[in-house]
């Protein structure tokens, strides 16, 4: 499903935003990927962080390193945000940004994720806060609008495949 919306970034500039849903790496193709944020799952409740420098609520996530897969950024990323280890990832969609400097592509996640322990600071000082909270009440925290409202919905019907599914060892 493709979806065009339009956002206005923290300098006020409207942005044209373009998401479509992919199912797998391969939908990528040769895409370049910069950014990605995971619909995290601790049990039944969304994972959310708070960047106290930018003054808001998010999924966790941020931008993919030299030489990084969008999964590998993802596990990074849920890692040094929230202190949790990634179970299982499934990518939901991509979305091209049309910045000033050119399209910035990003993909979106949904995750299983468990704690290492408990979450003392992200190493990049940006997350200074986790919440779990009730995935109905996510709007509370952040909106992304109709393309926001999508992936939460495909986040939901992914996990309730991912938690369906046996892990067993060869």
């Amino acid at each position: 499903m493709e979806i065009r919306s339009t956002l206005i970034n923290r300098s006020g500039q409207a942005l044209s935003v373009v998401y479509n849903d992919i199912n797998s790496e391969i939908d990528l193709g040769d895409k370049k990927i910069q950014g990605v944020h995971a619909y995290c799952f601790c049990d039944d409740k969304l994972v959310l962080v708070y960047a106290e420098k930018k003054g808001y609520w998010t999924p966790p996530g941020g931008g993919v390193e030299n030489g990084e897969s969008a999964r590998d950024a993802v596990s990074r990323e849920v890692k040094e945000e929230t202190n949790m280890r990634v179970i299982k990832q499934r990518f939901i969609g991509c979305q091209d940004i049309t910045e000033p400097q050119g399209v910035v592509s990003q993909t979106r996640s949904v995750c299983i994720v468990e704690p290492f322990g408990p979450f003392t600071n992200d190493p990049d000082g940006d997350i200074t806060k986790i919440e779990l909270v009730d995935p109905a009440d996510y709007k509370k925290y952040f909106d992304w609008g109709e393309i926001g409202d999508h992936i939460m919905q495909r986040a939901l019907e992914l996990k309730k495949q991912m938690d369906l599914e046996v892990n067993y060892v060869k």
